[in-house]
């Protein structure tokens, strides 16, 4: 089974991010779900981008580094929204990932200081639509990576966060599906 640390988006860490780190400890899998916020959790993503700029991304990524001090080298970086720009930090900075898990965003490689992604499997997840989601940089990433790429229907951002107003009971389940068979790889 793997060791997976899972980040939350800039909702904070939600009882919807907890109960996907359920379904995937079900599995067997050794999940941890660091807090980025101090356990502050917002309702909407403009609300979260708020407390996001106001820590800053150097702090959250140092954050994010200090979270997984402890964790197997080997580790699977999943993560939602910015928590998924976390996971990508560190599949490409801590040296040994096993795999990254990017839903609800990707960055740019340069974002990340990086000229070309590590030998790191990957799976991206995102709405057709989504206004947070750069088209052109997914299909790049994509390229540079040999990622598995999944689109879903509609343009809501976090489609798979059960108390978000954006929510896809549909595209949720297939995502978790997706996911859980990502892992068990």
């Amino acid at each position: 089974m793997a060791s997976i640390v899972l980040f939350h988006s800039t909702l904070g860490l939600t009882s919807s991010v907890r109960e996907f780190a359920s379904v995937l400890a079900q599995d067997g899998h050794t999940v941890l779900t660091p807090d980025l916020f101090d356990g502050e959790t917002f309702q909407t993503v403009e609300q979260g981008v708020q407390k996001r700029d106001a820590l800053g991304i150097p702090e959250l990524m140092r954050r994010a580094a200090a979270a997984v001090e402890a964790t197997p080298k080997n580790s699977i970086y999943a993560g939602f929204s910015m928590g998924a720009a976390a996971a990508q930090f560190l599949a490409v900075s801590r040296a040994g990932a096993r795999a990254a898990i990017l839903m609800h965003a990707v960055l740019p490689l340069a974002a990340l200081g990086a000229e070309r992604w590590p030998d790191v499997p990957v799976q991206i997840h995102a709405s057709e639509g989504d206004p947070w989601v750069d088209g052109s940089v997914l299909k790049d990433f994509a390229r540079a990576s040999s990622a598995e790429v999944f689109r879903y229907p509609g343009n809501g951002h976090l489609f798979a966060e059960r108390s978000g107003s954006e929510y896809d009971g549909d595209s949720a389940a297939a995502l978790e599906r997706r996911v859980r068979e990502f892992v068990r790889r």
